[in-house]
């Protein structure tokens, strides 16, 4: 787990590096569900580990360090989608540009059945603040009152919007007639 105490600078490195491994990962797809670019996530993800670092004595005061990586990772995220350059680049960019040049993303790669890359695809495609509390929920196993810090909102909101993300998803779900293909042959 986490070293609580960060004392010295090999103590601190050593801190932020078992952060990195440990949260790392998920952040960085969480960033790439925001902006659709994996560059981008990673590049947000750095910035975010550096900010934690120069903040190392008061994330370290923090009840949940994790949550507030979380916080931060979205505000940046949506920092980045309010510039003007990114607007104009991801208009003319693919959500998932990396399988028409024959490159899976390392996201995409990991999805090996044509029903999972469906349903990812399909989350993807929600509004925002659905797809957000949804993938906080189900994929990062965050709780309402965690997604509520890292949202920004009461937890009644988020409980609303995970309700009508889920029925917007499934309202999606049968546009695309996925059920009915996921249960064939069944």
């Amino acid at each position: 787990m986490l070293i609580k105490s960060a004392g010295n600078h090999s103590e601190e490195e050593r801190w932020l590096s078992e952060l990195m491994d440990e949260l790392g990962e998920r952040l960085t797809k969480l960033s790439f569900s925001y902006l659709k670019d994996w560059g981008k996530a990673q590049e947000v993800v750095q910035d975010v580990f550096l900010t934690c670092y120069k903040k190392r004595h008061q994330a370290l005061e923090l009840n949940s360090i994790e949550s507030w990586l979380y916080r931060v990772t979205v505000n940046r995220c949506k920092d980045v989608l309010r510039t003007s350059w990114f607007k104009k680049v991801i208009v003319n960019n693919d959500v998932f540009y990396n399988q028409k040049s024959g490159q899976p993303s390392p996201e995409m790669a990991s999805i090996t059945k044509s029903e999972n890359e469906k349903l990812a695809q399909l989350v993807l495609s929600l509004p925002m603040k659905y797809k957000e509390v949804i993938l906080l929920f189900y994929y990062d196993d965050l709780s309402i009152e965690e997604i509520s810090y890292v949202v920004k909102s009461n937890p009644n909101t988020v409980k609303t919007r995970l309700r009508r993300g889920r029925e917007a998803l499934m309202k999606n779900m049968e546009r695309s007639d996925f059920l009915e293909r996921s249960y064939e042959g069944y």
